[in-house]
Parts: structure tokens; sequence; C-alpha cells
């Protein structure tokens, strides 16, 4: 397999995202983008599998590590203080450049200690997970968890690079590879109704973990991504379409306790919700519901939220997304598979209904 490459257009700070094999031991290719000392950011399942790689590949340069216990339950502000520990312990300047090795939950706490260190030092994303390879590695969201809300702390930081390395994918869990396919298939509801129609059919081989199949739906994620991205850095429009089913997602990630529920199985649930909500809106018809149903089922991912998780509590959590404003829901809703909008304009009495229906 090529290495093929998505840029995100960001003039002076833009970057690429590198798609391959091998990426992460390639010296070449990561000395090319590091600056001054590194400090590698990883967890205790993805270090004995990769760190040593990394810091063999970077040679000679002067390198540490930071190991933090794996989990959506570390992702707060008690295990993000041990990042800031070892660099502060081994004297990192603002010269010197984070790397963050794992999946989303490494992603954004590695990036957000970068963003806030010193008032910011560089950052790499090495992401060894779909998901984090197709969503939270791209676009500079850096955050961390607060009891109250999901992702309630944290900063846009750009990286220098994103080497999205199709080679760690096999050592990913079942269950972890099938919640990334979550965040793929957002794609096609959102934007892209061609990509939609492809992971139809190809879904099969995606689940056999075909690396070509894979690699075409990391590359196409990415570019969909980049484009919107690159046009609402900090999410102040269009941007906030990517959040289709999140608003639901988060509140179940909250609701049962982070790391219960993977993300990618809350967003599942949160995108079937999402569908109920725009066919009650009069915006898709049934059949329309019925095939992002399908496409959700065939990727082997949840199509209602546990039980636990009552109307109350999605009340409750729902009005802490990030995307309230003035006290208002906004919501993602579909026009049709491929066509999204940002709503707040939405019939209240609807998504009483869409709860409703989900936790009677």
């Amino acid at each position: 397999m090529s290495t093929q490459t998505v840029d995100i257009d960001f003039g002076e700070r833009s970057y690429p995202i590198m798609i391959g094999e091998n990426l992460l031991t390639d010296a070449g290719l990561l000395n090319k983008y590091v600056r001054g000392k590194v400090m590698v950011v990883t967890n205790d399942t993805i270090a004995p599998l990769y760190l040593q790689q990394v810091l063999d590949a970077l040679g000679n340069t002067p390198t540490s590590s930071v190991v933090l216990p794996d989990g959506e339950e570390y992702k707060n502000l008690d295990t993000l203080n041990k990042v800031y520990d070892g660099l502060l312990s081994d004297g990192f300047d603002r010269g010197c450049t984070v790397i963050a090795l794992g999946g989303g939950v490494i992603g954004d706490m590695a990036g957000f200690a970068a963003a806030s260190y010193q008032r910011g030092v560089n950052l790499i994303q090495i992401p060894t997970t779909l998901l984090s390879q197709v969503d939270s590695s791209v676009g500079g969201k850096t955050a961390v968890n607060h009891p109250l809300g999901k992702n309630m702390i944290g900063a846009f930081h750009q990286p220098l690079a994103v080497l999205a390395d199709m080679t760690v994918l096999s050592t990913l869990p079942e269950r972890e590879f099938k919640a990334g396919l979550a965040e793929v298939i957002k794609y096609g509801f959102i934007i892209d109704a061609d990509f939609f129609a492809w992971l139809e059919q190809n879904m099969p081989a995606l689940l056999a973990r075909d690396n070509n199949a894979i690699a075409h739906a990391v590359k196409r994620s990415c570019e969909i991504k980049a484009d919107v991205v690159a046009a609402d850095e900090y999410e102040r429009g269009q941007r906030a379409l990517l959040n289709f089913g999140h608003t639901f997602g988060h509140a179940i990630e909250a609701g049962m306790g982070y790391g219960t529920w993977l993300h990618g199985e809350a967003i599942s649930a949160g995108m079937v919700m999402g569908l109920e909500m725009s066919h009650r809106c009069g915006m898709i018809d049934a059949a329309t519901q019925e095939r992002g149903r399908n496409l959700l089922a065939a990727a082997g991912l949840p199509l209602a939220p546990p039980a636990e998780v009552d109307k109350p509590m999605f009340e409750r959590y729902m009005l802490r997304d990030k995307k309230v404003v003035d006290g208002q829901i906004r919501l993602i809703l579909l026009e049709s598979i491929g066509k999204a909008i940002v709503s707040a304009d939405f019939d209240t009495e609807k998504l009483h209904e869409t709860l409703e229906h989900f936790t009677a």
C-alpha cells in the first residue's frame, strides 16, 4: 500500500494527514516533523505494543515518555496532571514536541497538554484506533471530561502532522474496531451519499479488516473532515455537522459512566435517535430511516440507548452539551442521506416524543 496524504488547509498552520503502513516506525517521516525534545504520551495498552518502536524511530532525538492508564474513565484533569508532571520534571521547554500515541482519549489528553503547557507546544498525532484515525486526531479539538459533561474542558490546538498507520489496526479489538466504524458511517450520513452507498457495499470487507478498504474509508473520512474543519476551525457554524448523533451519544456516555459504552457505540445509538428525530420532524421518510439503521446494524453497532439512561437523564446531560446556545439545544438533523443541517428551530415536542420512544 502506498502512503496517501490528505492536507488540511490552515494557511501557515496547514498540515498533512498521512495514511499508510508502518508509518510509526518510519524514522525519516517522524523526524521530518518533530521539533526539539520529544515527549511521547501513550497508555498502558499501547505502550507494550508500539512505544519502543516509536522511540527507536526517533533515534538520537532527546525523548521521554508518559504512560497513562487506558480508558475513557481516566480522561480527566487528575490523569492529565501526570503529563504535566513529566514535562516539568524532565525540563521540557516551549520548543518541544508532544507525540500522542494512542486512541482518542490519548489524542485528546496529549493534545490538551500540548495546547496548555507553557501556553502551547508542538503536537504530532499518531492515532492507533480506527475512531481516532478518522475523527479525533483530525481538526485540532482537544479536551478532558468533567463529571458533569463530556469534553467540557479543552482547547483547539492543531498538530504538525497526523500519521494514520493502517498496520496498528491489526491489534485493535473487534469491539473497538466496530466502534470506529460509527464515525466513518457518520460522514456518509452528513456529507457524502456516494460514500454511504460505498459503505453499504463494502461493509463485509471492512469487517474482514481488508487494509485497502480500510485505507479508502479512512482517507475519505479525513477528506470530508478536512474540508469541514478548514472552513470552520472553531466550530462557529457548519463544523457542528460533525456532531451528528453526538448530543444524544454524549448523554449516553455521561449517564452510563465514561468508559461503560465506547464512544462509537454511544454515537451509533445517538445517530439512530437522530434518524428518529429527523423522521418525526418530517425531514426524512421511513425508508431513509431504515436504510440508516440497516447500515449501522451491518456494522454490528447498537441501535438503541441502554435502558439505564432514562428521559430525565437525557434531558439533563443534553442541556450541558457544548452546542447549547443561550439555553437552546441545537441538534444535527438529516434532510437526506448525505445532507444534514444544524437546527435549534425544531419542534421540542418531537424531541420529547423521540426521547420517550427510546426510553419507554
